[in-house]
């Protein structure tokens, strides 16, 4: 009972228990961390621009709405080809002495992971027309607008650049969206994640409650994955679940010589290496390469645009597709 009514007994008691248990659960364990968990090899060190975008990322409250973590269930295997692996956030190093660098891992997805959107989302002129307005890309998206971050120009300067802003989401239709520096730097961040391949022989965790993977019977006699759900999740964010694109920014579907047409090889290339070129419309990135896209991948995408919103050409084939692909190696 001495123990129990002598105050300061009791607080060097409680202080010298606490400063231990601090010691053992937290302190120690980080160094542990530390010496086990390094960056992946090819793991690359953001640049200076990239670093300042993920300031910009934090500070805008970006943290909120949206996770930076792919979980081991299949439903997360749309943001990333693998689930996150400890690795992947040990090239974090503290900002000072006194301040960690936080791992923006999140907690809540309002909004879809970014693990990897610097792969699933290659396009700058997508990301800044996006951080611009939201719904001019995806009409259901309940994110805020960062206008905030884009000037409106009467004439461009030398070295700015023009974001492609539909009509109907422009205040003033004569002037022109350019972004600050502030919303270039945000972007070079975001491009900047992707997901670092594991050194070779290493295989990845696998996703839990794999789903039954959909199957279509064009391109021939194989199997083919669904080419609706392909390109949903990677081409109707620019070109619109319509086909329809957008006037100004991206290209439409619907009615095109190169989607509807007999060259094969055209289409083959810009789906895998992207396309540059086309008056009016910024570049369109490597979506195929980027993604992975195997010819059963390429051939289902195809047939699936070649035969919606109106379109009624011919199928391709697998072996056109393989032929193709093979000559671009």
């Amino acid at each position: 009972m001495e123990f129990l009514n002598n105050h300061k007994t009791l607080f060097w008691s409680a202080l010298i228990l606490f400063l231990f248990l601090t010691l053992q659960i937290a302190i120690l364990p980080a160094f542990t961390n530390q010496q086990i968990y390094k960056p992946l090899p090819d793991a690359k060190p953001l640049t200076k621009d990239e670093l300042a975008g993920k300031a910009i990322y934090v500070e805008n409250g970006c943290i909120a709405c949206h996770t930076q973590q792919v979980r081991e269930v299949e439903m997360d295997k749309v943001f990333g080809s693998r689930p996150s692996i400890p690795a992947d956030y040990a090239g974090n190093h503290r900002m000072d002495f006194w301040r960690n660098t936080a791992n923006l891992l999140g907690s809540e997805r309002t909004g879809p992971d970014l693990t990897a959107i610097g792969e699933r989302q290659p396009s700058s002129d997508w990301q800044l027309l996006h951080l611009y307005q939201p719904r001019a890309v995806v009409n259901e998206s309940i994110m805020p607008s960062f206008s905030f971050l884009f000037e409106e120009k009467d004439y461009l300067d030398k070295g700015d650049i023009e974001v492609k802003v539909p009509p109907e989401f422009l205040k003033n239709k004569f002037k022109k969206i350019v972004p600050t520096k502030k919303a270039l730097q945000l972007v070079a961040y975001l491009l900047s994640l992707k997901q670092t391949k594991l050194p070779e022989g290493i295989k990845p965790q696998e996703f839990l409650y794999k789903k039954e993977v959909k199957k279509s019977a064009g391109g021939g006699a194989s199997a083919l994955p669904d080419g609706g759900e392909l390109f949903t999740a990677n081409c109707a964010s620019c070109h619109q679940a319509t086909g329809e694109g957008l006037p100004g920014a991206f290209p439409p579907l619907k009615g095109s010589p190169i989607v509807t047409g007999d060259d094969i090889s055209v289409y083959v290339t810009i789906i895998m290496t992207g396309y540059t070129g086309r008056p009016g419309y910024g570049p369109m990135p490597a979506v195929g390469k980027n993604a992975n896209f195997t010819p059963e991948m390429v051939t289902a995408i195809m047939n699936h645009e070649r035969s919606s919103w109106g379109n009624n050409a011919k199928p391709v084939t697998l072996e056109q597709v393989k032929a193709v692909m093979d000559q671009l190696k």
